[in-house]
């Protein structure tokens, strides 16, 4: 994954507003609240909540 680091630093968690870290092997961005994993398209994160993982 090839993402700005500006831009990690501003989007949140669009459920619970809290940060999210990447996680390069599953090419998601993880919450660190409520845990909720959302995908990464050709360098685009999919901040969609009916989109996200579960977690487990």
């Amino acid at each position: 994954m090839n993402l700005d680091q500006g831009l990690l630093d501003l989007i949140v968690c669009p459920a619970c507003h809290a940060a999210l870290s990447v996680d390069d092997a599953a090419e998601e961005l993880v919450c660190t609240g409520c845990g909720l994993a959302y995908p990464v398209r050709d360098d685009i994160p999919v901040l969609l909540v009916d989109e996200a993982r579960k977690p487990a």
